[in-house]
């Protein structure tokens, strides 16, 4: 029984990669996208939605599957309740990617000047927290999730940033609400997205230690902002 567990517990696993390869990979696009104003590739990203929507739910009823099957216990358990945690943030950063692939779209219309740099950098810091986090979970890596939860406050940071800088913008150039307005949407997204990726590596951390450390009073004093 514990051999045909562990076959099941490495099927899921590569699950669970294979949704995490790709979303990771609708992220970086949708990031493109906005980058280089590519409405054709947005459109794509948009479509593919479906597929990560289906994916979720094998996921998620192969975990039911195990635990109903095998009653698993200690690191097995906490793996598969991981795996159903991590799952659902996975499919949710999908859904964001899918939201900044939409404005990407709206901005290839818009009129090309020159913007602040830290869009770009949100956009790097995200993708960077999504992938290590992935990581984290498929080396065992307690410390690479340490610090991506960690990293979450520096796009915290960033986002506050961009909420001044969209401000100033508005306020300097009024005809140009809409294409601010849009920017402003895609760091929410990023900004979010990189919420997702410490849910993951808090996860992780609770996989490998057994300790939840979501809510603590490092995550308080992190710079977190509830927006």
């Amino acid at each position: 029984m514990a051999k045909h567990l562990q076959r099941e517990l490495d099927a899921l696993q590569k699950q669970l990669l294979s949704l995490a390869s790709i979303v990771e990979e609708q992220l970086t696009s949708a990031v493109r996208s906005v980058e280089k104003k590519d409405a054709p590739g947005a459109r794509r990203i948009i479509e593919f939605d479906r597929n990560v929507d289906l994916l979720e739910v094998e996921v998620e009823e192969e975990c039911l599957k195990l635990l109903a099957l095998h009653q698993p216990v200690a690191i097995d358990l906490r793996f598969i309740i991981a795996v159903l945690k991590i799952n659902n943030d996975l499919e949710r950063i999908g859904d964001l990617a899918g939201n900044i692939a939409e404005r990407a779209i709206a901005l290839a219309v818009t009129p090309s000047f020159t913007f602040t740099s830290k869009l770009p950098l949100m956009c790097e810091k995200a993708v960077t927290m999504l992938r290590q986090s992935l990581d984290s979970l498929f080396k065992m890596d307690i410390a690479l999730a340490k610090s991506v939860c960690k990293a979450d406050g520096e796009v915290d940071d960033l986002y506050r940033d961009m909420i001044g800088i969209v401000r100033d913008g508005i306020v300097a150039n009024t005809e140009r609400v809409d294409e601010f307005l849009l920017i402003m949407s895609v760091s929410r997204h990023l900004e979010r997205i990189a919420d997702h990726a410490t849910n993951i590596a808090e996860d992780v951390i609770y996989m490998i230690e057994g300790d939840i450390v979501r809510h603590n009073e490092a995550r308080m004093f992190s710079g977190e902002v509830d927006t």
